[in-house]
């Protein structure tokens, strides 16, 4: 298995983006994602047990995406990448997974995807699994809401969530 990365831009800064023969395996919006700082690269090239090597142009069909969404077009990612799920595993994966079906503009509280990923009453695992999604609004986590409807947090950056919403209004 080989595994490859670039950048894609987006208002939050570049992204990276790391693929394997089979799709995305993770899409990082970390603040300031910057080639030369090796962190972020080193922590995925141990869960991968491989160090990805740069692909200048890998991410342009998803730099495409990623400007029609931002744009304001109601872009449902798994639709059109594919995405390799290696780096989550159990309920996470299964939470994340049942995320997908979340429709533009629409959101759903904890409670009510633990409810749709087979697990009632496991609203804060939910939670856990979007916290540690290896994918960023291609997986979009930022519709998931408290049962209040408030948005919640979303990594360090909830500024983020609240942005992701207001443009899928």
């Amino acid at each position: 298995m080989t595994f490859r990365y670039d950048f894609a831009p987006t208002p939050f800064g570049d992204a990276l983006v790391v693929f394997s023969d089979e799709g995305i395996v993770r899409f990082d919006l970390s603040e300031s994602v910057d080639p030369t700082v090796p962190w972020l690269l080193e922590d995925i090239s141990s869960r991968l047990h491989a160090v990805p090597v740069p692909d200048p142009g890998a991410a342009d069909e998803l730099a495409h995406l990623l400007d029609d969404y931002f744009a304001g077009d109601a872009v449902r990612f798994a639709d059109h990448v594919r995405l390799d799920w290696r780096l989550i595993d159990g309920f996470h994966r299964t939470a994340l997974q049942a995320i997908t079906s979340i429709e533009w503009g629409q959101t759903m509280s904890y409670g009510e995807v633990a409810v749709v990923a087979g697990s009632p009453g496991a609203a804060r695992a939910v939670g856990t699994a979007c916290r540690l999604t290896p994918f960023s609004i291609i997986v979009p986590v930022h519709r998931v809401v408290r049962s209040d409807g408030s948005p919640g947090q979303y990594g360090a950056h909830p500024e983020h969530k609240r942005y992701l919403l207001d443009l899928e209004r």
